[in-house]
């Protein structure tokens, strides 16, 4: 089968630098503007079924590409990004502020460390290879497009491929981007990564340096 996972659009507090994890924010209006350019992408494509993660942003996407696919999104809370806890809501520097010594062990542990409140890299990744998986192997030989977040991406990304977590961060995870995966014989095989080809007179957003669990 053919797994064409994105990322939603750009939303209010991704341009604001916050924190999300579970909680939301609405597209900006270049971020509809990119769940549009990718809808027309997909429309051009036979898609069999479209999951989404059950947050607001990811929900506004998928019904985006929805009406150009003819697919109802099917919501699926496994498909949520990181749960970062404390950390929701805050910029980088509020949370250096607010929660100093959690901040410093973060950052020196971060593919290991909980934040308070919320779930660790790694648990993030198992999660998001196990609910890929299952998606997988409900649609045998079918396309299947997956509206979810830029950490859960990241964290499947660095699955597939073998590489220690925390060490995907070189790659782009922009929004609206085009991903594609294989799924043959159980086994994952990454196809295409962060086309944004369809973006092109819009720009998109770019995820240098450290993550953002959005």
């Amino acid at each position: 089968m053919l797994l064409l996972p994105v990322r939603h659009g750009e939303t209010e507090w991704n341009v604001l630098g916050r924190e999300m994890g579970h909680l939301d924010s609405p597209l900006t209006p270049c971020g509809v503007g990119q769940a549009r350019a990718l809808g027309r992408r997909l429309g051009e494509m036979r898609i069999d079924a479209l999951y989404s993660s059950d947050l607001g942003r990811a929900v506004q996407t998928a019904e985006i590409l929805g009406a150009a696919c003819g697919r109802a999104p099917q919501a699926d809370p496994g498909l949520r990004e990181r749960h970062m806890g404390e950390f929701e809501g805050l910029t980088r520097d509020e949370v250096r502020e607010r929660y100093p010594e959690h901040y410093a062990a973060y950052q020196r542990t971060g593919v290991i460390a909980v934040v308070p409140g919320g779930e660790s890299t790694i648990a993030r990744s198992e999660r998001s290879a196990r609910v890929l998986t299952s998606i997988a192997e409900r649609h045998p030989d079918e396309t299947v497009a997956v509206v979810t977040h830029g950490g859960f991406l990241m964290g499947f990304l660095e699955w597939v491929m073998g590489l220690e977590p925390g060490n995907g961060g070189r790659f782009r995870k922009q929004n609206a981007s085009f991903n594609a995966f294989d799924y043959v014989d159980s086994k994952w095989t990454l196809r295409t990564w962060n086309d944004v080809s369809h973006l092109a007179h819009l720009g998109s957003m770019d995820d240098m340096g450290a993550e953002r669990h959005a």
